[in-house]
């Protein structure tokens, strides 16, 4: 079976929704290096209730897989299986609570609720200015810059399960290491609870100034990306080893390392994401060979490869 006959047998086995269901729904609308596959289906729910119904009575033998804003995720050419959950605005609400709290949605923007600590008069928060992606994704990947990352501030988090429960699960549940949790699998992130400190909201929002200022001189932020590419190694700095593996402004197809910043990959326009992948290993292949260092991805690949595929620029 195709995948364009596999879609609408799909769609017609989920449960109906008051949200938005879409068969090959594009994410490369939205995917922050702009390419890539649709997904199988692309479910947008109306509120907590509708995600919690469809969960609930969608077949256990269909993948499910929460996206935010793509901001470090790179989406294979050959498109995603089963259902991609993408949180609308009404998961983006968020809220100054008593005892320095900040309640969020898990769709709103890292940059959204530094800013309502600021004006709340909570520090701790800055760091978040400097990550361009939503609560949810940060929570599940803890996110972090600046010296700062999201296990430093999380008190709870409020997940629904792959079967429809809700549950609020406390920061220490999540196993937090760098870059990663270990949040239940198939669990979807809809909330948060941070806590800050007592600051000046001047002296705060100087801060979140200079993180943007220094993320707009260092980082190609008006290109195609997707942020570091990976991780960095104990020690070190991984655009310091991709740099000297001789990799700044490598290319393959449509794809480049930053010359601007070398742990960042581009779209100069054209890309497939098969190109920026195999980009991105063979800057792994270079920086093994030249200081023995195994890097590893941050940057989420997920879905299918292409099966076959000509080059816009071997056409």
């Amino acid at each position: 079976m195709t995948l364009a006959t596999a879609i609408p047998a799909l769609i017609d086995r989920l449960p109906p929704a008051r949200g938005t269901l879409e068969a090959g729904g594009s994410l490369a609308d939205f995917i922050w290096f702009r390419c890539g596959g649709p997904a199988d289906v692309l479910f947008r729910p109306a509120d907590l209730d509708d995600l919690m119904d469809f969960l609930k009575n969608c077949p256990a033998d269909v993948p499910v897989l929460p996206v935010g804003v793509g901001s470090n995720l790179l989406v294979r050419d050959g498109g995603v299986e089963g259902v991609v959950v993408r949180l609308p605005k009404t998961f983006a609400q968020v809220a100054v609570e008593p005892n320095n709290r900040v309640r969020a949605g898990a769709a709103a923007m890292g940059i959204t609720v530094a800013s309502a600590a600021r004006d709340a008069g909570l520090g701790g928060m800055e760091f978040l200015r400097g990550i361009p992606g939503t609560v949810g994704g940060a929570v599940r990947m803890n996110a972090g810059a600046y010296g700062r990352e999201t296990a430093d501030i999380l008190v709870e988090c409020t997940v629904v399960h792959r079967d429809g429960r809700v549950e609020t699960l406390p920061a220490s549940a999540l196993g937090y290491t760098y870059r990663h949790s270990e949040l239940p699998e198939g669990a979807i992130v809809v909330e948060a609870v941070f806590k800050g400190v007592p600051a000046d909201p001047k002296v705060v929002g100087a801060e979140m100034d200079r993180i943007a200022s220094e993320r707009e001189a260092s980082q190609p932020l008006r290109s195609r990306t997707g942020g570091s590419t990976f991780k960095n190694p104990d020690g070190d700095k991984a655009w310091r080893l991709i740099d000297a593996a001789g990799c700044r402004g490598l290319t393959r197809g449509g794809a480049q390392v930053s010359e601007k910043h070398c742990n960042f990959l581009l779209n100069t326009g054209g890309a497939t994401s098969a190109d920026l992948e195999e980009l991105g290993e063979e800057v792994r292949a270079r920086v093994k060979e030249t200081s023995g260092v195994d890097l590893h991805w941050e940057i989420q690949r997920i879905g299918r490869h292409q099966k076959t595929s000509v080059r816009k620029d071997e056409a």
